[in-house]
């Protein structure tokens, strides 16, 4: 796959802006997945997504050609998530009281067309703790565990993404571990 996106870059260097979108369709997907793992908004990862292509392919001509596209990539995207991350300032939480209410929540708020079956609910309430716990980590700890344990990628890839030594990424990767492991220690 290297082969065919360092032929595509050639081509967009050279001029025909069409072969980018072959780049686009090989990493959109995964892409999207990254930014809604690290943002959690389905509307802002869309965006960070579409922003991250719009980047790279305006310094297309920085990119070295003997890394992995992939990495360079994910970088550019990753770096545009930890920056709305920090801009973001929320303006409701979920958990809190609904005013003129007798303690109900955001939560009761949500509508629902289906009804799940127990072990389904349990099961998505569970992921969603989790989701919403890695959203309370420190960003230089959410974003190796996002790429970790939910994108899998290796230690070198993470390293190569967010420029800093494999063993800064290691040690990211063990505290952020234990700190998401305080964080659910209340389940």
């Amino acid at each position: 796959m290297d082969a065919l996106v360092n032929k595509r870059i050639k081509q967009v260097l050279k001029g025909d802006q069409n072969a980018f979108s072959d780049i686009v369709s090989l990493y959109q997907h995964k892409l999207y997945q990254i930014c809604y793992r690290m943002l959690g908004n389905n509307h802002e990862a869309e965006d960070i997504a579409q922003e991250a292509f719009v980047r790279a392919y305006i310094n297309l001509h920085t990119f070295d050609q003997k890394r992995k596209f992939s990495t360079w990539l994910y970088r550019i995207a990753t770096n545009l998530c930890i920056d709305r991350i920090r801009k973001k300032k929320p303006d409701y939480y979920l958990d809190a009281e609904v005013a003129g209410t007798d303690g109900l929540d955001m939560y009761s708020q949500l509508s629902s067309d289906n009804q799940l079956p127990a072990d389904a609910v349990e099961q998505m309430e569970l992921q969603d703790r989790i989701q919403y716990e890695i959203s309370r980590l420190p960003d230089k700890y959410r974003s190796v565990i996002v790429l970790k344990y939910i994108e899998e990628l290796s230690l070198q890839e993470i390293s190569e993404i967010l420029d800093m030594p494999l063993g800064t990424v290691k040690t990211r990767i063990h505290r952020g571990r234990e700190a998401l492991r305080k964080q659910l220690n209340n389940l």
